[in-house]
């Protein structure tokens, strides 16, 4: 898909959500629409899940998280919030909240950066030097499920 061509935000999105259903990729990341969601017509409301990379602090665990393409996507990137507690540079500690200025994919985005090419830099990112001895929260925690369910929007964040 070229940066050029602008293809519009439903049917980028039924793409997606076509190659999601597909699992096309590695195995490593994957992701689909939130049916919890009471409209998943917008196709707003994506899970996400990311499988740590071997041979640092996150490997043998499985991350989870709540993605939102908002009305301007795929020319804005999607706010992104991990639900499974993580200790990560560019990720509030608090709410699990991706910062896009402190992850490259998100701060350099462009159009033709799909969800699970973000998935896939998200994992990378775990393996930098940053992050691959950072230590870890238990297993199994998740951030505030008033956090991490959608529902409970605010200016901004829609979760």
């Amino acid at each position: 898909m070229s940066d050029d061509y602008v293809v519009p935000r439903n049917f980028r999105l039924l793409e997606e959500l076509e190659k999601g259903e597909k699992g096309t990729g590695d195995g490593l990341c994957s992701y689909g629409l939130d049916d919890s969601v009471d409209d998943p017509v917008n196709m707003e409301y994506w899970l996400g899940t990311i499988f740590g990379p071997g041979h640092t602090a996150h490997e043998n665990r499985i991350y989870s998280l709540r993605i939102f393409c908002g009305k301007n996507y795929p020319n804005q990137p999607p706010k992104i919030k991990f639900v499974s507690q993580i200790s990560m540079h560019g990720v509030d500690p608090d709410t699990g909240v991706v910062n896009a200025e402190q992850i490259g994919v998100l701060k350099n985005w462009r159009p033709s950066i799909t969800l699970l090419t973000l998935l896939k830099e998200l994992r990378s990112e775990m393996a930098s030097t940053q992050n691959r001895k950072r230590a870890q929260p238990a297993e199994g925690l998740e951030f505030p499920a008033s956090i991490a369910r959608p529902g409970e929007r605010s200016e901004s964040m829609p979760w």
